[in-house]
């Protein structure tokens, strides 16, 4: 392998589409996965607002979503992305499937953050009278802020994961750089160079929402 300006460039932009997919997927997919881990909480047995069956069916229909291996997901959705994306190649078109696959993932991560929170901080908002929307914003997402931020350090981390699988149907990113030229071209060290960027990248966004979860954690101070 020749680090020469064709090189650099490619990896350059390599990163700069691995990075692109990942924070676009990932901002889209927390705004579907938030409602939804919400939800989950609200109407669970022990909720807010306890609806059971209704909370068990859309349970269901996240863990079935989740089930779904990323590469088959992939190909499920085709007619969506190119309905979406208006393309079926590039990192424009993978960034459909990773949410389909990102967001029952989220979701679930949201709703687990919540559990943790304190019941009694929960029933004390009851008692001054407060609402539902109320107990969400004003105590259950200040207080689910240090869980949330770990939960989204392994939410983004593995939605890059995915956006690397999507070299094998034409995206872009250091996955489809990894695939063209270490798997079917035999170059071992575009390989490794292209595995040692994912995991500095993958470092820097573990470290920072870390480093977030740390500053937000009242507990620490």
């Amino acid at each position: 392998m020749t680090f020469d300006s064709t090189t650099i460039s490619m990896m350059a932009r390599g990163i700069w589409e691995t990075v692109y997919m990942t924070l676009v997927s990932s901002a889209i997919a927390y705004l579907i996965g938030i409602p939804l881990g919400i939800i989950l909480v609200v109407t669970d047995k022990g909720g807010i607002r306890p609806m059971p069956v209704f909370q068990k069916i859309l349970g269901l229909f996240i863990n079935l979503l989740r089930s779904i291996p990323f590469i088959i997901l992939l190909i499920m959705v085709i007619p969506i992305t190119e309905v979406i994306a208006g393309t079926l190649i590039g990192s424009k078109a993978i960034i459909p499937p990773l949410v389909f696959a990102a967001a029952p993932y989220i979701a679930r991560m949201v709703e687990s953050s919540f559990k943790e929170v304190d019941a009694g901080v929960i029933e004390a908002a009851k008692s001054m009278g407060a609402t539902t929307g109320q107990i969400v914003w004003k105590v259950l997402l200040p207080e689910a802020r240090p869980s949330l931020l770990v939960g989204a350090a392994i939410s983004v981390t593995t939605i890059l994961g995915y956006s690397a699988m999507a070299g094998f149907v034409g995206g872009g990113g250091l996955g489809a750089i990894a695939i063209n030229y270490g798997y079917y071209r035999y170059e071992i060290d575009t390989m490794a160079v292209t595995v040692a960027l994912l995991v500095i990248v993958v470092q820097i966004i573990q470290e920072t929402f870390m480093k977030a979860s740390r500053i937000s954690d009242k507990r620490v101070r």
